[in-house]
């Protein structure tokens, strides 16, 4: 093992990585070159699809492979394709489906690079769908059910996105993983009204990440520094070694923390990464 107290990097996109321009900072993505080239893990942990993961991949020439679906799928840069996939029940895929229909839900149906949504209905439904990769629109009767990783509910009628998470969880009566948010909490989605819920199968989540590395490289959770800003990344945040929240994140990722830099928009991570590495 190295004298160093770190041997990987476990990073979310959004909101971290990712600044809200879409891009990631020309001399942050040399230094995780450089971390890389030095034998330091880094691994990306992202509630996209691995589709939606690509364009961010191609900056990043690494092997470790990184984790999306919140942890559902771990998807391989080299090889080009998901080494994992937890898969969603049919029947529960049918229950969310028949839930949307019912509540007047935008469901997004996901499955490896494939995804269906019924027609959006108004300016806001047709600009969170805007953002999916490869998605085709489909009548409900047409919904596929087979093969599905996470079905997204894009809701403008709960009062928060906790309660439209609730109102899956006592729809369904199985279990799965479930995370939500606000869609304006996306910088490209600042003025939108709609409520998200991603529901996956049963995982731990981003801590995933974590169990791979330790799979895969040897490396044990408290030699991992996990980054992240969002309620989804709690569970990295507190099974690393070093659980940091981005100082712009959510209020419960930020206590959830060992440590908070500052905002995502600032040098704060690159001087994070010079500091511990």
């Amino acid at each position: 093992m190295s004298e160093r107290r770190f041997d990987a990097i476990l990073l979310d996109l959004d909101g971290t990585l990712v600044r809200s321009d879409g891009r990631i900072e020309a001399r942050l993505r040399s230094r995780l070159h450089e971390l890389h080239a030095e034998g330091v893990r880094v691994m990306i942990a992202t509630g996209r699809s691995e589709g939606g993961t690509l364009e961010v991949l191609a900056e990043l020439p690494f092997d470790t492979p990184a984790l999306v679906f919140n942890g559902a799928g771990l998807y391989c840069p080299v090889e080009e394709r998901l080494l994992e996939e937890r898969l969603l029940a049919d029947r529960a895929v049918s229950d969310l489906i028949a839930l949307a229909t019912r509540e007047e839900l935008l469901p997004v149906v996901v499955g490896a690079r494939r995804k269906f949504a019924f027609p959006p209905r108004n300016r806001d439904e047709e600009k969170a769908l805007r953002y999916f990769h490869d998605l085709e629109i489909v009548a409900p009767d047409e919904i596929p059910t087979e093969f599905v990783i996470r079905v997204t509910l894009f809701s403008d009628s709960h009062t928060d996105s906790g309660a439209l998470a609730r109102a899956v969880h006592e729809h369904l009566r199985r279990p799965v993983y479930v995370t939500d948010f606000p869609l304006s909490w996306l910088p490209a989605h600042r003025d939108s009204s709609l409520l998200v819920a991603d529901i996956q199968p049963p995982c731990r989540g981003k801590a995933e990440g974590l169990r791979v590395l330790e799979e895969r490289y040897g490396i044990p959770a408290e030699r991992v520094v996990a980054v992240g800003d969002a309620t989804n990344d709690i569970p990295m945040l507190e099974g690393a070694g070093l659980g940091v929240a981005m100082g712009d994140g959510m209020p419960e990722a930020r206590a959830a923390a060992d440590r908070v830099i500052g905002p995502n928009d600032s040098d704060a991570l690159l001087e994070l990464l010079n500091e511990l590495f």
